[in-house]
């Protein structure tokens, strides 16, 4: 399967590299695209457990990694929940 790393930024400036076992997350994020953190956070879990599924389909077992990246932008997005402007930005893709 091809794995995609994608580089996001959130609210407060940080940036991470978030990873994932299936090229599915393109469909649900452009580089250069901001999202709400609400929004941020579905598509996530929408892409990232589809991602798990293809894995789990191919090799007879779920991506932990996947899972893992999700519960990670899961804890992270929990601070900027509240902020009425939280923005999350995906910078670019790295395949």
């Amino acid at each position: 399967m091809p794995e995609i790393h994608f580089q996001i930024q959130w609210p407060n400036g940080q940036q991470e590299t978030c990873y994932s076992p299936s090229l599915i997350v393109k469909k649900y994020f452009q580089p250069g695209e901001t999202y709400t953190v609400n929004d941020f956070l579905q598509r996530s879990q929408e892409s990232l457990k589809i991602a798990s599924d293809r894995v789990q389909a191919k090799y007879g077992f779920p991506c932990g990694r996947a899972l893992g990246q999700l519960q990670k932008i899961e804890t992270a997005a929990q601070q900027f929940l509240d902020l009425p402007d939280g923005e999350v930005t995906v910078l670019a893709f790295e395949e």
